[in-house]
């Protein structure tokens, strides 16, 4: 890991020391890198434009981090947003995003969502990514209130199974996204449909933390033949996100690079588009995760330890209100202390304070026996850490700082107390 490594026994991120720079902040909080977010984003984007790819736009998944300063930083460079809720549309336009770089996903769009996009954007936006027939119908009638036009892009859901956990893998008919293409044919017919609706992009999106790209490949080849068969002069076609990191050292290896990604993007659309359309579709993105995970960490304090039997705790004061993923999914992350210690590494369980057995952050980890207030680090935690959050056990959610491009320690989101709890 590039980013992160012990230089004289002292954790590193981004080259600064963690423990000088954190001595004196309450334990836990959130610590994201500038420098890594700008060099993520510039990486996509400009691979993006390597690789040929017309126009790209690429939007930021609002929901893998919403937090204001990250997503202004991401604004200067000329990203765009997907979004999912009118809150998040709300955040993206505070943070400078313009309307017409924003595409609104997510199947439960409501009637009050739709016509507050309307009133906040009154020149559009990038598009409504649609996910039923249904819900084109009450676009369809809420333009019409408005005197607008709104600009529809499906959603396919293109009948693959990526190789992802269960919970995040979105492009089979099982899964309550994206819209059948026979629907979407059969959406075309019907006149009354579109008096206030027109379609302007076809999208797909199959899942998250993808690693191994043959389910992305035959999406995009079905997104390329339905948007020919559908017969419609489309101004982009958006392939989605859900590009993944290695969060374990297993899956280095099998990582993507962006690179090798967007040339398989750049190769589909040549063969399966292009090649039978004089059309150049924009081609839109919606990464998430490959842009904002390695950009942050999670610090915590240890507690105690607590020995039960053959069984080690080790108690934190972070929890799964706070980080949710290794409690939800399951899922790896490195756990580093601040400090690192010659003492031998044992067997353990990392867990939280929560009053779940699921809040455990690591199962029988290799870990050393570490003292009652040292420190350690949850990596590459920028991504669904602080926004899944919660006060559950009535616990007041975390700071959350910004190591800037000056190297300067910033508050971007100062922990809440109890008085702001509901």
């Amino acid at each position: 890991m590039s980013h992160i490594n012990y230089k004289n026994e002292r954790l590193h991120f981004n080259n600064i020391c963690v423990s000088t720079l954190t001595n004196k902040i309450k334990t836990p909080f959130y610590l994201y890198s500038e420098d890594i977010l700008r060099a993520n984003y510039l990486e996509f984007f400009q691979e993006a434009q390597h690789a040929g790819l017309n126009n790209p736009l690429v939007c930021f998944a609002m929901k893998s981090n919403p937090n204001r300063a990250l997503v202004k930083i991401l604004s200067a460079l000329g990203s765009g947003a997907d979004i999912v809720s009118i809150g998040e549309m709300k955040r993206a336009l505070e943070a400078g995003i313009p309307g017409e770089k924003i595409v609104f996903s997510g199947v439960g769009k409501t009637e009050q969502e739709i016509s507050e996009a309307f009133k906040l954007c009154p020149k559009g936006i990038q598009s409504f990514n649609i996910e039923s027939i249904e819900e084109l119908e009450m676009i369809n009638m809420i333009a019409k209130k408005h005197k607008k036009i709104a600009r529809i892009c499906f959603r396919l859901n293109p009948v693959v199974k990526p190789k992802t956990h269960r919970f995040i893998s979105t492009g089979n008919k099982t899964h309550k996204f994206g819209i059948l293409k026979e629907d979407i044919f059969k959406s075309l017919k019907s006149k009354k449909l579109w008096t206030n609706a027109k379609v302007v992009g076809l999208s797909v999106h199959i899942g998250s933390q993808l690693l191994d790209l043959k389910a992305t490949k035959k999406a995009i080849q079905t997104l390329c033949e339905v948007a020919l068969e559908c017969k419609q002069d489309i101004e982009f076609l958006d392939v989605g996100g859900g590009l993944g990191v290695d969060y374990h050292p297993d899956e280095t290896k099998k990582l993507p690079k962006i690179k090798d990604y967007m040339d398989m993007v750049a190769s589909q659309i040549e063969k399966h588009f292009h090649a039978k359309s004089p059309l150049r579709p924009r081609i839109v993105f919606e990464p998430g995760r490959r842009i904002i995970a390695k950009s942050g960490i999670f610090v915590m304090s240890v507690i105690r330890t607590k020995i039960s039997d053959e069984n080690r705790f080790m108690i934190v004061d972070g929890g799964m209100n706070d980080f949710m993923r290794p409690s939800l999914y399951e899922a790896y992350h490195h756990l580093s202390p601040l400090k690192k210690t010659k003492s031998n590494l044992v067997p353990t369980n990392v867990v939280g304070p929560i009053c779940e057995t699921s809040d455990c952050f690591a199962s029988n980890r290799l870990m050393p026996d570490l003292k009652p207030k040292e420190r350690l680090a949850l990596l590459d935690a920028g991504a669904y850490g602080y926004s899944m959050g919660s006060n559950y056990n009535l616990r007041g959610r975390p700071a959350e700082y910004l190591l800037t491009t000056k190297k300067a320690l910033k508050l971007i989101n100062k922990e809440q107390n109890y008085q702001s709890l509901s």
